[in-house]
């Protein structure tokens, strides 16, 4: 894939530079700030928050068909896609009319980066794996990487969801993750705060993923893949426990612990 020549195919799409051609064409389309960029192999689709644009939904989803039409000669069949939808709100229902776009052009979204809780849970529970920010960068200076905590995610509402995550879904939040439902093997979470599964934890989860080694990972049947508070990791034991009951992960003076829920105490947390 070349992305600088995907780029500047997608310009193209853009309302046309000359006077005579600019006073046929709609002024707000031409205030639409799409954006579709190559990473690594897989295409980032960035969408304008509200603010950036006047374009209701429907004017936006067009906008959004047109541009991939006119790239599918840049991609091959099958290509991912993540969605940045920074500030802009999006239901189940919006999020499957760009499901539908995309795999009309032979696209599949495997992810959605927003700084919307909403969003978040609307991602997640469709099944797709969700990166919530609570600060996004222009898309002009934006990567993915380039996120960096600020206070407004130390302060990140946590993050509820009712949901099973199979397989290769992943959820990356700068707050508390709580879970009414499994982890399944394969699946992920990555928090700045705690990690609460009212459910089986059988993936890999993360907790103070950001450094606070105060956290805590909780779960009704603790049989994870992988445990790590803040920069400590645990591996589960070769062989299960022959009983399970809910159990609380924390960091003490040796590293992580696991204890029962019924006899676990703050105090028992490394100061």
């Amino acid at each position: 894939m070349e992305p600088e020549r995907l780029r500047a195919s997608l310009a193209s799409t853009s309302p046309p530079s000359s006077e005579s051609e600019s006073e046929t064409e709609s002024p707000r389309v031409a205030e639409v700030q799409l954006h579709l960029e190559a990473d690594d192999g897989k295409l980032l689709l960035y969408l304008p928050a509200p603010s950036e644009t006047t374009l209701e939904w429907a004017d936006l989803l067009k906008e959004v068909k047109k541009q991939l039409e006119a790239g599918t000669r840049f991609w091959p069949p099958n290509t991912l896609v993540e969605l940045v939808t920074g500030d802009r709100l999006l239901d189940h229902r919006q999020l499957q009319t760009i499901v539908n776009a995309l795999s009309a052009v032979k696209l599949h979204l495997t992810r959605i980066h927003t700084k919307r809780r909403q969003t978040a849970v609307a991602a997640a529970t469709s099944g797709y794996s969700i990166e919530q920010q609570a600060h996004i960068l222009p898309m002009a200076q934006s990567t993915i990487a380039q996120f960096t905590l600020d206070d407004d995610q130390k302060d990140a509402a946590p993050l509820y969801l009712q949901k099973t995550l199979r397989s290769g879904a992943e959820i990356r939040h700068p707050g508390t993750v709580v879970i009414m439902g499994d982890l399944n093997p394969g699946s992920s979470i990555v928090a700045d705060g705690d990690i609460l599964v009212w459910g089986r934890l059988r993936g890999i989860t993360h907790a103070g993923a950001s450094g606070n080694e105060q956290s805590q990972i909780m779960a009704l049947q603790m049989e994870p893949t992988q445990l790590r508070i803040a920069d400590w990791v645990a591996r589960a034991p070769e062989s299960p426990p022959d009983q399970f009951y809910p159990e609380v992960a924390y960091i003490a003076s040796d590293g992580i612990q696991i204890a029962r829920a019924a006899d676990f105490s703050k105090n028992m947390i490394q100061p």
